[in-house]
């Protein structure tokens, strides 16, 4: 398992742990002596825990929101989703990997979902790249989202990304005007729409797919107008001060949840959405479940009200 700097020495005790236990099932000699170090091993590594990730920096807590394991909407499908099928292409230009899209059945209903995906290998990840998206990535969000409104079926939008990707080849094929087509498709739309942040949302590569009518965030996600590393270079020329940005772009949940850009924080396993997939899967899917059940309720010009005047109202100096 990968692992950030910070839990190094949880990691440490965890794989003495893991090597003391197999002697255990190995029938060691020592085996009642071992069981005592074995108990002794894992109240530290409790202790440890909590003097970790009680006393989380904002630093820390956006390397958690990249951690290498967290996991993708493609680990979490598969948890939510039944009968999954998976739609490619803009049907304009190509398909974009560093977005997924497609159709699934969630709590008995087919839904149509739209997310970015990171990759998880280094091959992989070039094939996502990184999970920045090309025009095409947003025009294929289109497509679906189009096709889920004259079904009458509920979008579920899932958000992991540093930004749109800023390439050349992506302004030539117009990612701004792509981005924007995303955002006035969504407002739009005539369906029930919620979004949920899984890792990073950055800009507006994460706006493109994010104005919906309810907005989630894992607890350890972060939302944020830019990176903290991009915010570093741009005020200070310096980009050993992205954990200094990081404090000052009031990107995590906690925050976005109090000036409302949010609705609601979803809470992770301990240790991370990384140490328990199925946990968090578990959560996210009953807070998915209770916001569409609310959101059914409205009728398709309720829905675009609600929405409307949910983004209308960010950013209103009282």
């Amino acid at each position: 398992m990968a692992h950030l700097e910070f839990e190094a020495p949880l990691v440490e005790l965890e794989e003495r742990i893991a090597a003391l236990e197999a002697l255990t099932e190995r029938g060691a000699p020592e085996a009642e002596a071992i069981d005592s170090e074995i108990q002794n091993l894992k109240a530290q590594a409790e202790d440890l825990q909590r003097e970790l990730y009680e006393e989380l920096d904002v630093w820390k807590k956006v390397q958690l929101s990249r951690h290498p394991d967290r996991p993708y909407l493609l680990d979490y499908a598969p948890l939510l989703f039944e009968d999954l099928v998976e739609l490619h292409g803009d049907r304009r230009f190509g398909d974009d990997p560093a977005i997924v899209s497609g159709f699934g059945r969630f709590q008995g209903e087919i839904i149509a979902f739209v997310g970015h995906q990171k990759g998880r290998a280094a091959k992989d990840k070039a094939h996502r790249n990184f999970g920045m998206a090309h025009p095409e990535g947003y025009r294929k969000a289109i497509r679906v989202m189009k096709l889920a409104e004259r079904a009458g079926r509920a979008v579920l939008t899932f958000v992991d990304t540093p930004g749109a990707y800023p390439g050349l080849g992506a302004e030539e094929r117009g990612q701004a005007e792509a981005i924007g087509s995303a955002i006035s498709t969504m407002a739009e739309l005539r369906v029930p729409v919620v979004c949920t942040i899984l890792g990073e949302g950055g800009s507006g590569g994460a706006l493109a797919i994010g104005v919906a009518n309810r907005v989630l965030m894992f607890e350890y996600a972060t939302y944020s107008v830019i990176t903290p590393e991009g915010c570093a270079s741009i005020l200070w020329r310096d980009g050993t001060k992205s954990a200094e940005a990081a404090e000052q772009l009031k990107l995590l949940a906690r925050d976005a949840k109090r000036f409302g850009v949010i609705d609601e924080v979803v809470p992770e396993p301990p240790l991370g959405a990384h140490r328990r997939p199925d946990v968090a899967a578990a959560s996210l899917g009953e807070r998915l479940k209770h916001h569409l059940d609310a959101l059914r309720a409205l009728s398709p010009e309720a829905l675009i009200e609600q929405r409307y005047e949910r983004f209308r109202a960010l950013g209103t100096w009282c």
